[in-house]
This record gives structure tokens, sequence and C-alpha cells, in this order.
């Protein structure tokens, strides 16, 4: 088996080492990125990159478990220059539901609010602090006023 590199979002971490632990995948090594890189997707693109290139003469494969998360293709286009496959898909919620599912919610309502369990263990420090609503509560209905709908996807 190819000595493989699982980079994965922090967010995801906790069930990728559990598939890798629960099926005795001993060749894969799992490490992950701060979650909270979501609110600021344009750096995902580099700090995968940092951690490709950190990794490549350990590891014989590397994948990289990120949707497009946010980057508007960044990611995507490192990753064809790095030679390594990712996810694909516009996020991981896509990923939990399925693309065929995830393609349904979204064009029956775009206005879909997605809550993992992560986020919801996290959402004080991820949604409230890091967008910054503990000091702007004002800024509630701009981040959050176009959303008609949540839907909780269990990892």
């Amino acid at each position: 088996m190819q000595k493989t590199l699982l980079i994965c979002c922090g967010a995801t971490a906790r069930e990728v080492l559990a598939i890798v632990e629960g099926n005795g995948m001993g060749h894969m090594q799992v490490e992950s990125l701060p979650a909270g890189l979501h609110n600021t997707p344009q750096f995902i693109p580099e700090r995968v990159r940092e951690k490709i290139r950190a990794n490549r003469d350990q590891f014989e494969r590397i994948l990289v478990l990120y949707s497009d998360c946010g980057t508007g293709g960044r990611l995507q286009a490192v990753l064809d220059e790095e030679g390594v496959e990712g996810l694909g898909g516009a996020h991981c919620y896509e990923m939990y539901a399925g693309a065929a599912a995830f393609a349904s919610i979204t064009d029956e309502e775009i206005g879909c609010f997605f809550l993992t369990d992560y986020l919801t263990r996290h959402f004080e420090r991820l949604v409230i602090q890091g967008l910054g609503l503990d000091r702007h509560p004002e800024l509630r209905d701009s981040y959050f006023g176009n959303y008609k709908k949540i839907l909780y996807l269990a990892q």
C-alpha cells in the first residue's frame, strides 16, 4: 500500500481519522488545517499548498479532502499545479449530503444554511466570534438575512 497523506479541514478531521483507524488504514496519515479558515477562504489554497510541499517527500501519494470551500476555483488550481487529487464539489456539505441530494436541496432553496456536527459544537467560536457578531451584533441580518432554511447534516 502506498504511504498516503490525507490533508483535510479541521471540521472533518475527526470523521476522517475514524474512517482511517476504523478500517486499519495504517498506511494513511491525516493532517488537518484549521476549520476557521472557512471565514477567510482566500487563504485555503496557499495553506493547502504549504502542507503539500512540506510533506511531498515523505509520502508516495497526497490526497486533499477539501471541496472548493468558497475559494472560487483557486483551490483546484493549486491542486492541478501540485499534481494532487481533491474531492471536488462546492462544499463539504455536498460530500455529506451526496452530490445529487445537495444539488436538489440547493435548487429547491438557494437560501439554505447548513449545520454540521462540527459547526454546531463550535458555533460560538466559528460563527459568533469568527464573524465578529459578538462585537457587532448589528451585522446579524447582513450575514443571515437571506437564509430561508436551516439544514442539519450529520457527520
